[in-house]
């Protein structure tokens, strides 16, 4: 299956640019925007300034004040745009886009329901993880070595978390932020995310992140977590909801409980599900026990989906989407490092970056499905 997934563009910034900011659902955002402008003096556009956004993910600028000198320099993208907003007025059109967070939303709502129109694979298995966000700010509890405490923090939103080893970067404590995602495995394109204070676990947030994507459309059928989401709440939530939680299984005094049936035959064979009862069906591997198949009920420990079965490993394998997205939108779309403070600003950052992928996505996707002329 071919991924859709869309890098960061060297050459033709100007072009997607203007691709981007006449798409339905981006025209739609500036309308909305431009309703929500006072009496008082005009300012720039809300086509500029959404403009600017998206100037700030394409070239994957970490600051406002970069992103507007690059404006100013760059004839085209301000050709596009139709303005050259200064820094300021992208700081506080940044504060209106907080306040009037709906707006944002919608805008997400519809790119997802394009997506679904042209990727019919677009939420159907998904894999959710988080990723950390180190903070722009100092987390240190004393000023000094063996000198008074710190009495006031830069970013009091955020906190101390703990994140694994990744390369050449060793695991331990960070200072900052999560972001949990919920990601398309067919596609890589986020379905549903958040941003948490780093001190929060992520498993609190696989549900939540579920019950967002049912919320924007989505039907997912399959949702791959690594073992660190591993619960009875987490597998009964998703159950519940009507998606087949794909969770290894922690390696406690319990695992022995999850093996297969066994005989003196040999250990028992899989043989499908009845998804409506939530029974799972296993099979003696010679037939000569009677009966030489059982129903066993589903749980965590025995699920829908076996840990033994084939699908099982092809859908976990679908986990890593996770990883390769968070990796695209940190590198390639500027969301690290953070050049922001506060949770709710972290958050809209997250936001403006995840906008930028989706509807490049989109964009790309409709010119791949336009037939060239004869």
């Amino acid at each position: 299956m071919a991924v859709r997934t869309v890098a960061r563009p060297h050459v033709g910034v100007a072009k997607t640019l203007s691709e981007l900011l006449d798409s339905p659902e981006i025209a739609a955002l500036i309308k909305e925007l431009e309703a929500l402008r006072w009496t008082g003096q005009k300012g720039y556009s809300a086509r500029a300034l959404v403009g600017a956004c998206l100037v700030k993910s394409l070239y994957a600028l970490p600051t406002w004040t970069r992103t507007a000198r690059l404006i100013a320099e760059h004839s085209a993208l301000a050709a596009t745009i139709g303005d050259t907003p200064s820094h300021w007025a992208c700081y506080r059109f940044a504060t209106k886009l907080r306040e009037n967070r709906p707006t944002l939303d919608a805008c997400f709502t519809a790119l997802a329901a394009s997506l679904r129109r042209e990727l019919p694979e677009y939420g159907v298995d998904l894999a959710i993880d988080a990723s950390d966000l180190p903070a722009y700010a100092n987390g240190q509890r004393f000023l000094k070595k063996n000198g008074p405490e710190r009495k006031k923090f830069s970013d009091p939103d955020a906190s101390w978390g703990h994140r694994s080893a990744v390369s050449t970067r060793k695991g331990g404590g960070f200072y900052g932020y999560k972001i949990s995602a919920a990601v398309c495995a067919a596609t890589e394109l986020p379905v549903a995310w958040t941003v948490a204070t780093a001190r929060d676990h992520e498993a609190n947030y696989a549900i939540p992140l579920l019950d967002a994507a049912l919320a924007n459309g989505f039907h997912p059928e399959t949702c791959a977590l690594d073992k660190g989401y591993d619960s009875g709440p987490i597998h009964d939530g998703f159950e519940e909801r009507d998606c087949r939680p794909v969770v290894p299984i922690k390696k406690m005094g319990i695992a022995h409980a999850w093996k297969p049936p066994t005989c003196e035959h040999g250990t028992w064979t899989y043989a499908g599900a009845d998804f409506k009862r939530k029974l799972t069906k296993w099979r003696c591997p010679t037939g000569e026990c009677k009966p030489a198949s059982i129903w066993r009920k589903a749980s965590r420990l025995h699920p829908l989906i076996p840990r033994e079965s084939k699908r099982f490993g092809e859908l976990y394998r679908g986990r890593s989407a996770v990883e390769r997205t968070f990796g695209r939108l940190k590198n390639e779309y500027g969301l690290k490092p953070l050049r922001t403070r506060g949770l709710a600003r972290v958050q809209l950052h997250a936001d403006l970056t995840i906008l930028a992928q989706l509807a490049q996505a989109l964009a790309r996707t409709r010119a791949d499905a336009v037939p060239l002329a004869a």
